[in-house]
């Protein structure tokens, strides 16, 4: 190589390297660290256990932890531990517009034992590829005139659809750049308020002590979400960014071995880190299930804090549905959090395990 392209290359790698420093080093939200601050505690949830009358016109239920100010930012978490995750704000653009194909044409690049997120919705069905989310992590989507928020966090494997209603009015969410227990820490476009998605709920900002309401959907592979739904549609590529899409930028998504998630790896040891699991909260207490044993039994029924839930595997899609049992006999399904057990585990510390 000549010394002036030598010298100009050196140039172009110094640069980026500068422009990547200042990136991972912003801070969009200006969360305050450190020990000059005030702290505050300004409202004990714990005391208040119930959820909003209205649910579907609000939005979820009150978180149960307590919530302080510091500096004027309320937070129901350490802010020294909403780390940056090297991006700033939006830096991983969600998809705001998004645009779907059918089955046939998405076959042309989506391979049968890829995995995703499946919604279904009035007739509806809906496939979102990770290998598209792992580089957007959130779609801002409307289905049947429903916004919904499909949201993915690939060091976790949480891949959920929440419905986000804010203040009583649907709106968009971001991604902040930033990460909790190495999970994806979402911002709604409305208040600029941080949402831990593991938790399903607002942790600093206004919003904080807030939830979303978890909406039915599925993780599987597209082989056999297509079996079942061969007319749904299926999230495009065509998402005005180009990136590499068929390639991760984290590698192996589905291993925890990257040092990436060392920090916020668990103590507990009762299942590997990357077991994939199911996790629910019942008036407060937090049980997570290992969902290979559940589809090795076929069935669970377990009872846990005066609640009777049946987990059942679905051979047609090959997923775990879980279901609550109701007074009158029948079953009611609800929506677990999936993912990496380390994510469950720092997220809830306390947790139970099925055995």
């Amino acid at each position: 190589m000549q010394p002036l392209a030598l010298t100009i290359s050196i140039l172009v790698i110094a640069l980026a390297a500068i422009i990547a420093l200042q990136q991972a080093s912003r801070d969009d939200f200006e969360l305050q660290h450190g020990n000059n601050t005030v702290t505050e505690d300004i409202m004990k949830q714990n005391e208040q256990t119930s959820p909003q009358k209205d649910g579907s016109e609000q939005g979820g239920a009150l978180s149960t932890r307590n919530i302080s100010v510091t500096d004027g930012v309320k937070h129901s978490v350490p802010l020294d531990e909403i780390i940056s995750g090297g991006v700033g704000k939006d830096d991983i653009p969600p998809i705001d517009n998004p645009k779907f194909i059918s089955v046939k044409k998405a076959e042309e690049w989506l391979k049968d034992d890829e995995p995703g997120i499946a919604f279904s919705h009035k007739g509806t069905h809906r496939f979102y590829p990770y290998q598209i989310l792992v580089w957007h992590e959130i779609v801002n989507d409307t289905v049947e005139e429903m916004r919904i928020l499909a949201s993915y966090c690939p060091l976790c494997l949480t891949g959920v659809v929440f419905d986000p209603l804010v203040h009583g009015e649907r709106v968009e969410f971001g991604t902040s750049g930033k990460l909790w227990k190495s999970n994806l820490v979402m911002y709604d476009r409305k208040t600029e308020s941080l949402w831990s998605q593991v938790l399903g709920e607002a942790i600093a900002g206004e919003m904080t002590g807030t939830t979303l309401t978890l909406l039915p959907s599925d993780q599987l592979r597209f082989g056999e979400w297509k079996k079942q739904f061969p007319d749904g549609d299926v999230l495009s590529r065509d998402t005005g960014n180009a990136k590499f899409y068929g390639h991760s930028p984290y590698g192996d998504l589905f291993s925890v071995t990257n040092t990436a998630l060392s920090f916020a790896r668990p103590d507990d040891t009762r299942l590997p880190h990357d077991a994939f699991i199911f996790g629910i909260i019942v008036d407060n207490k937090a049980k997570a299930y290992h969902v290979d044993a559940i589809k090795k039994k076929g069935e669970v029924v377990d009872t846990f804090n005066g609640e009777t839930f049946v987990l059942r595997h679905n051979k047609d899609l090959d997923v775990v549905r879980m279901f609550k049992k109701l007074p009158n006999g029948g079953e009611e399904r609800i929506v677990p959090v999936s993912g990496f057990w380390f994510s469950w585990a720092v997220a809830h510390p306390e947790t139970e395990l099925h055995k």
